[in-house]
This record gives C-alpha cells, structure tokens and sequence, in this order.
C-alpha cells in the first residue's frame, strides 16, 4: 500500500500546481479582458502612470494590469504566464506578497524616475521582478530545486536583462529596472525560515 505521508505530499504538489496554474490563466484572462474594455471604450487610459505628480500615486499598483495595446500585452503574456506559474508553486500568500512588492517598488521607481509627460503602462514590470526574484530565491532559501529552476530561468529569459538599459526610448526601461529590484527584494523580505537547529536529547 502507499505510504501515507507519501500521498500527502503527492497531493499538496498537485494542489500547488492547480492553483498556481488557476491563478496564472485568471490573472492573464483579466489583463485581455481589461485591454478589450480600454480598446472599445478608452476608459482605463487614466489609471497609466505619469511621474512625480502626487495624484498619480494612486495609479501605481493598477498601471501593472493595463497595456498600450494588444500588441504590447500580447509581448508581456506568455512571460508573466511562466514566470507567474514557477513564483506562485511556493505557496499563493507568499506570491501574492511578492508580487505586491514588485508592483509598489517598480511603481514607485517609475513614478520617481520616468521622463516628463510619460504614461507608463503595463505588466512589463512586474515580470521583470518575477524574473528578478526567481534568479535569486533559491540562493537565498538554500534550494537546491529552486537553484536549477533560477539557473534554468535564466537560460530562457536572461537576455531580457538587457531591458533594464535605456536603450529604447519607447520601452520603459525605469519599470524593468525597478521591478527587478522588487523581485530581488521581496526574495529576501520572504525568504524561507528554516527551523532552529534544537540540541540532541540527554
């Protein structure tokens, strides 16, 4: 017969997936529905972000879920989808913090350090820090497994660091940079704690 313990973990890694999985495509299925609503009504364009002007602040956590177009969200799907999946395997509160996170200090960046007169826009950002994050979680929580997953992320989507330069003046490299500190910040904001070591028995 199976081992108990052994099904029980079989099944919390299968619930896992679920919902990270679950999470992912409603997140996705949201940001399309809300291109949709802004492309036939022009209502969202507000909720952008523009620098430096204290009533934009509100704007900093729902610029991540709207996008210049179909194309530029088309650009950011697939890489929030993955990245997204691989982050929210840990654990949904955790996820939900980290991204949180990466939402307020790439906001927060972009807010300070945009050009004049900019609208910045999008999930860009946010996968950014998702990127950022899982290079470094498993360094930081002493994970073998999320070590190869950080090592195997970046193989796939470490030439996107060069998104970080300002090199394209239409591109908002200001939320890429911002957004990778966040994600390398809330890797250690909600690092793993490993249980105290506790003194053998006498």
């Amino acid at each position: 017969m199976p081992h108990p313990t052994t099904d029980n973990t079989a099944w919390s890694r299968a619930g896992r997936v679920k919902a990270a999985a679950a999470v992912m495509t409603g997140w996705v299925a949201l940001l399309w529905t809300l291109e949709a609503v802004d492309a036939a009504t022009g209502a969202l364009d507000t909720y952008g972000l523009s620098p430096r002007r204290f009533g934009e602040l509100r704007d900093v956590i729902p610029m991540a879920f709207l996008h210049h177009g179909f194309g530029h969200l088309a650009s950011n799907t697939v890489p929030l989808l993955v990245l997204g999946f691989l982050a929210a395997l840990s654990g949904l509160r955790r996820f939900a913090a980290v991204v949180l996170t990466i939402m307020v200090v790439g906001g927060l960046g972009v807010w300070l350090t945009a050009a004049d007169n900019s609208i910045t826009a999008g999930a860009s950002g946010v996968v950014f820090g998702l990127l950022g994050y899982l290079l470094v979680r498993g360094f930081v929580d002493r994970s073998a497994v999320d070590i190869v997953v950080g090592l195997v992320v970046l193989a796939v989507y470490g030439s996107a660091l060069w998104g970080v330069l300002p090199t394209n003046p239409a591109v908002s490299w200001q939320g890429h940079l911002f957004g990778l500190i966040g994600g390398i910040l809330a890797a250690f904001m909600f690092r793993r704690r490993r249980p105290a070591a506790t003194a053998p028995g006498r």
